[in-house]
């Protein structure tokens, strides 16, 4: 019911420009308004939830260690899995997002019988940097259409991705392919593995299609469906410098299907679980040194809590004590009085 519903959703997301822009005629709403909001939504809503997560108290230092943690000089420590200084943690950390190096350590879990046997998950891995890296490759390459003159940097990773031009024309973008295999292999894990599919949400699959459709339809406008690339940029640059404007040419309605599908992936960006990317930045377990034997963490959110001291309780029921019998103990009180009145 999950897959259902989320694909339902998404092809009521494409049926929407296709009949607004090629029915209705609506390119200013599809091509200028709703990007614009949708962009402004992922912007107000990302910085809410960076400051929302900056000023979250952490109580307790609680890095995540998989390794020996430093202590004796002769006790040989491990630098990545129990970083104890800035510049490890720093370091573990750039493993971390740019390889994914706690998914490529990864481990599957079966139960054969009464046995626990424990095995390789590398295809995880591979899948999910194939995804994250060809999407990352993708936006960088997109840059071109936002910026006149081209950088340099930005037609140099064009040609590099699309070097296999021997393949047909247009050039064959490399990270074309790869995103959309990396995208499918996510896909059918969810479907195909009983676990992940059983724990597995509308939430979890709506994003899977809906970047699904992001790319496929990417593909078709560079290979199948041709656009006016002139009218492409025209509406790209004037979106970027705040002037926008509608080009006289007809773009391509798959165009308006794009861009549409692209600024509800940024308005959902903010409140979905792709927000991950920018919340491991703030995740204790992994920017906190792993240092509780050298550094004592005081929880900084601490307030001043109102208590009763044992001399307080003492003469709130001193009667009660007394009838019962139980010893009072005046002199060690007064100690303590005195004691306060020294500090």
């Amino acid at each position: 019911m999950n897959v259902g519903w989320s694909l339902l959703a998404v092809i009521v997301l494409l049926l929407i420009p296709w009949i607004g822009v090629g029915v209705l005629g609506l390119d200013s709403l599809f091509g200028i308004v709703i990007p614009y909001a949708c962009f402004l939504v992922f912007i107000i809503g990302l910085i809410y939830k960076m400051i929302y997560w900056a000023k979250s108290p952490q109580p307790f230092k609680i890095p995540t260690t998989c390794g020996q943690q430093k202590s004796l000089s002769w006790i040989k420590h491990s630098r990545l899995e129990s970083p104890f200084t800035t510049w490890e943690v720093v370091l573990r950390m750039f493993f971390e997002i740019v390889f994914f190096r706690s998914l490529f350590r990864n481990l599957r879990a079966e139960l054969q019988g009464r046995r626990l046997i424990y095995g390789s998950a590398k295809w995880l891995w591979l899948g999910a940097i194939l995804f994250h890296w060809s999407f990352f490759i993708i936006l960088l390459r997109h840059l071109r259409l936002f910026t006149n003159p081209v950088p340099e940097i930005i037609q140099g990773l064009d040609f590099m991705d699309s070097f296999l031009q021997t393949l047909g024309v247009p050039p064959v973008y490399i990270t074309d392919v790869l995103i959309i295999a990396g995208l499918t292999f996510l896909l059918l894990r969810r479907l195909v593995d009983p676990k992940v599919s059983y724990l597995s949400h509308g939430s979890d699959y709506f994003p899977l299609f809906l970047i699904l459709s992001i790319a496929i339809t990417g593909v078709l406008m560079r290979y199948a469906i041709k656009v006016d690339i002139y009218g492409v940029k025209h509406l790209t640059l004037g979106l970027v410098t705040l002037k926008p404007t509608i080009p006289d040419v007809k773009i391509g309605t798959i165009f308006y299907i794009h861009i549409f599908l692209v600024s509800v992936l940024a308005a959902y960006f903010p409140f979905s679980k792709l927000c991950h990317m920018v919340g491991v930045f703030f995740s204790p377990t992994r920017n906190m040194a792993n240092n509780n034997r050298y550094v004592r963490h005081v929880n900084p959110w601490d307030y001043p809590v109102k208590y009763t001291t044992y001399c307080e309780w003492q003469e709130r029921f001193r009667d009660l004590l007394e009838q019962a019998g139980l010893p009072i103990d005046d002199e060690w009180c007064k100690e303590q009085q005195q004691t306060q009145k020294t500090q």
